[in-house]
């Protein structure tokens, strides 16, 4: 008998046909309109995978977020945020105090990206100092 994968019913849109992971996996940027490059470009951007995972800690107000993400500009800081948050991945609360303030947090479908973004940062972790060997010996010959 077949084993069930567990949905959250709450993150799956019945109207959009599922894609063939195996052909995207397979054949990665045939198709211009494929959906998970959509998707890739939004969570795998410098800024929005660093925005996430700091908010995985903890809710946080603009300010946290933007000494917690060092480099990240005051527009860029806005403009991933609004982007997250209209892909469905973080919330954003305004609390009407003087100053007003605002808290963004992840959303059930932004906490879901915890566990693969922690194996990649993993990953890349294991993995770094072969990468720079390889860089310094492909830098070394193309000179």
């Amino acid at each position: 008998m077949p084993v069930k994968k567990a949905v959250l019913p709450h993150l799956v849109s019945s109207s959009e046909p599922r894609p063939d992971y195996n052909d995207t996996f397979e054949n990665p940027g045939v198709n211009p309109d494929c959906g998970i490059r959509n998707v890739l470009d939004r969570i795998g951007d410098k800024w929005s995978y660093l925005i996430i995972l700091n908010l995985a800690k903890r809710p946080q107000r603009f300010g946290e977020l933007r000494r917690s993400v060092v480099g990240i500009s005051q527009r860029m800081l806005t403009d991933t945020l609004r982007s997250l948050q209209r892909d469905g991945l973080i919330d954003r609360t305004v609390f009407h105090t003087r100053p007003p303030s605002v808290e963004y947090r992840l959303t059930p479908l932004g906490e879901s990206l915890q566990e693969p973004m922690r194996l990649l940062v993993r990953w890349a972790d294991d993995h770094l100092a072969v990468i720079r060997k390889a860089r310094d010996s492909f830098d070394n010959t193309t000179l």
